[in-house]
């Protein structure tokens, strides 16, 4: 390195300063690096225990960031609210999971407005084969599926609750593939979501889609198993999105029949859409809960 012209430099008793620039570069070498024994030892010394402190300060602060890094990380999302990205490999998959997350008003929003669709699409579908059918035409009237309720309903609300929700616990233990379809859909949706936001999320879709699919598209097809399959293949079809994969699909459309054979059984559209909602109500609420106490877990 050199020196400016006007530096002077003092390397110990045994060299005076340096105050020419006329100075030969070996020369100005022999006065930079000429010293004492004692003082090459002091400057190895010095310069050991600097790098040592350096390299305990940094495994230090290391160590620090892992320990207080939760399992979710909170972004700012486009609209300048915060969102959730979660980080950390889930429980029970086999490989880590990286999903962008919205925002809760993003995910709100789409709620409504995806909710409004069906419920819109579901009203078109029923009254254009009302009218197809009163003139005639070879089409099913899809408003012969009421919204009546009997008290023997809730028996079998209650069943299918138990049934899907039970079954879809042992699938999240027993079936890797579907607990890292359903972690994804779950951080993508739920994530940004504050815990009363859940109801509206269960409910809103589980009363739309009941009604487009198993009041608007099944009677279409007739009141019997095999429009349930069908119109249960179409709902799951639709799920293949957000991060889901087959296995959803699957889980899915073995759902969706469920739900038409209840309706079938029924002759009411209130039986699929309560427990439709309901099941979507518990398993956001133990998603919720599992997340919170494994973020709870890790920072402790």
């Amino acid at each position: 390195m050199l020196f400016p012209l006007s530096m002077e430099v003092k390397l110990g008793s045994n060299f005076s300063c340096i105050r020419h620039s006329t100075l030969l570069q070996g020369r100005r070498r022999a006065y930079l690096f000429a010293s004492s024994p004692n003082s090459r030892d002091n400057f190895r010394k010095g310069f050991k225990t600097f790098a040592s402190k350096k390299s305990e300060r940094k495994r230090r602060k290391d160590s620090e960031v892992q320990q207080i890094t939760p399992l979710a990380e909170k972004v700012k999302g486009a609209d300048g609210e915060e969102a959730i990205v979660n980080t950390e490999q889930p429980s029970g998959t086999t490989s880590g999971i990286q999903v962008e997350v919205a925002s809760r008003s993003a995910v709100l929003q789409a709620c409504f407005f995806t909710s409004a669709a069906l419920l819109l699409l579901g009203v078109l579908i029923r009254q254009v084969s009302h009218f197809a059918c009163i003139n005639g035409l070879p089409i099913l009237d899809a408003t012969e599926v009421k919204f009546g309720f009997e008290i023997w309903h809730i028996e079998l609300v209650l069943a299918l609750v138990v049934l899907i929700s039970s079954s879809r616990y042992i699938l999240l233990k027993a079936w890797p593939d579907f607990a890292e379809s359903s972690e994804a859909a779950n951080q993508q949706v739920l994530s940004s979501l504050d815990p009363l936001d859940l109801v509206l999320v269960a409910f809103l879709p589980g009363i739309s889609e009941e009604f487009l699919f198993r009041g608007g598209l099944m009677p279409i097809f007739g009141l019997d198993w095999k429009s349930a399959l069908a119109s249960g293949a179409i709902f799951g079809i639709l799920h293949l999105s957000g991060g889901r994969k087959y296995s959803y699909t699957i889980w899915a459309t073995i759902v969706g029949f469920a739900y038409g054979l209840a309706t079938v059984a029924s002759s009411s559209l209130v039986v699929p859409m309560v427990s439709h909602s309901l099941n979507n109500l518990i398993g956001g609420l133990f998603w919720y809960l599992n997340s919170n106490s494994i973020s709870e877990e890790k920072l402790k």
